[in-house]
C-alpha cells in the first residue's frame, strides 16, 4: 500500500509518501505509476517556477519539503492532494492518505 503523510497546520508544511501500491507485479503497477507521475509532475512543476520546496526521491520514497510558503506551491500541492485523493477512490485498497498536525 502506498501511504500518503501530509504535515500541515494552515499551510501544508510537508508530504512523504511510501511504499508501493502492490496493483501488479513491479515494473507494471499503474496505480504506483500514476502516483509517482503526479507527485514528480508536481515538484517538477513547483522547482521549475520557484525554488520553494525540496523534494528527495529514492525507490519507495517520496519527500517533499516546503522552505518557504507560496501561493504558487500551496496551490499546486493541493491540486496534487486532490488528484492523488481522486485515483484512491478508484484504489482504496492501494493507496492511504493522512493528515498530521
Amino acid at each position: 500500500m502506498i501511504k500518503i503523510i501530509i504535515k500541515e497546520d494552515k499551510y501544508i508544511n510537508s508530504i512523504k509518501i511510501t511504499g508501493h501500491a502492490n496493483y501488479n507485479e513491479y515494473g507494471k503497477d499503474i496505480v504506483c505509476a500514476a502516483v509517482s507521475s503526479i507527485c514528480l509532475t508536481t515538484c517538477n512543476g513547483i522547482m521549475s517556477l520557484e525554488d520553494t520546496i525540496e523534494c528527495n526521491e529514492k525507490s519507495g520514497l517520496l519527500e517533499i519539503s516546503v522552505k518557504k510558503i507560496t501561493d504558487i506551491n500551496q496551490k499546486l500541492l493541493i491540486n496534487m492532494l486532490d488528484m492523488l485523493e481522486e485515483l484512491k477512490g478508484q484504489y482504496p485498497k492501494n493507496i492511504e492518505i493522512r493528515n498530521e498536525e
